[in-house]
Formats: C-alpha cells, structure tokens, sequence
C-alpha cells in the first residue's frame, strides 16, 4: 500500500513529498518527479474509458522530453479492474503500447484510499464530491509540485483543455 513520504502526523504540502509501490513492488519517492509537470490518472482495464490510455501515452510521447509524465493508478473501486498487477502491466502494454509508469492496484476512494489520492483529493476537490467519481480522472500537478487541475472521466486527454493546461505548466518556471 502507498505511504506518505512525510510523517503520519503531518499532511504533504506538495506532491513531491509522496510515495507509493510502482505497479513491480518497489517504493518510489515522488522527489523522483520534482521539476516535472505529473498527470496523474486513475485507471481500470474493464472500463469503458480504458481506451483513454492510447491517448495518455500519445500525450506522454509528445511531452516527454520537455519534463511531462503521466502516472497510472489502477483501481477496483469500481468493479472494473479484477487483474492483478502484473496482468494490469502486461494488458496496457500490449493493447495500448503504454510506457509510462504504473502503480499497484489501490482504492483511489472511500475511507481505505491510498495516501496519493488523499492528497489530490484534498488538494483539487471535485465540483461535486471530493472522492473519485469513476476510472479516468486526471490530476495535473505542476512543476512545483502543486495541484493546479482535475478532470471528469469524460474529458479525453486529446481534449483543449488538458492540452493546454499541459502546455502551460510546461512552459511555467519552477
């Protein structure tokens, strides 16, 4: 399970001061991230928004070198992910080509979420509720490590204004 970087007692400021298990079991800093505009997104290989990730992976090709990632989070809260994380893993690569990062399979909602979305749920609540609403949120943090963005499932990442969001915090100093 994801663990915050910071101590227990204290709530994360910034992203960069996470950590969560990469969808291989290893523990990764989120320092790793710092400098980088970070497009985090809940996912779910049953879903009928999964072929979002061709896009995802279109996005993260385009603006990779210029300090861009998307990072995956897959998730059974909605009924739409029984693979373990080694299929998840095998699945997007194969029909989606997808080479950015993926973490273990957590709850993105509800009492038992992992830390990485109690921090971007607190951070950018939802219009409606704070939680998740279903697979293929997107939150985009920017290079200092804050929460600037949240996006609704139905927004594609192909869509103006995550392009243009992406754009402007790639162009904005540290």
């Amino acid at each position: 399970m994801s663990t915050f970087a910071a101590s227990p007692t204290s709530a994360p400021d910034l992203f960069y001061e996470l950590s969560a298990q990469d969808i291989n079991g290893r523990k990764v800093n989120f320092s790793t991230y710092r400098g980088k505009v970070v497009l985090v997104v809940n996912t779910a290989s049953e879903c009928g928004f999964t072929p979002q990730l061709a896009e995802l992976e279109a996005l993260y090709k385009k603006h990779a070198n210029q300090g861009f990632v998307v990072l995956a989070f897959p998730s059974n809260d909605f009924k739409q992910e029984k693979a373990d994380n080694k299929e998840i893993q095998a699945f997007a690569t194969k029909e989606y080509h997808t080479t950015f990062p993926f973490f273990e399979k957590a709850p993105v909602r509800g009492d038992d979420k992992q830390p990485v979305y109690q921090f971007l749920t607190e951070k950018k609540p939802g219009i409606l509720f704070k939680d998740v609403g279903w697979n293929f949120e997107k939150f985009l943090i920017n290079r200092k490590g804050e929460v600037v963005d949240r996006w609704s499932s139905i927004t594609k990442p192909s869509s103006g204004s995550i392009t243009k969001a992406i754009e402007k915090a790639l162009s904005e100093p540290l």
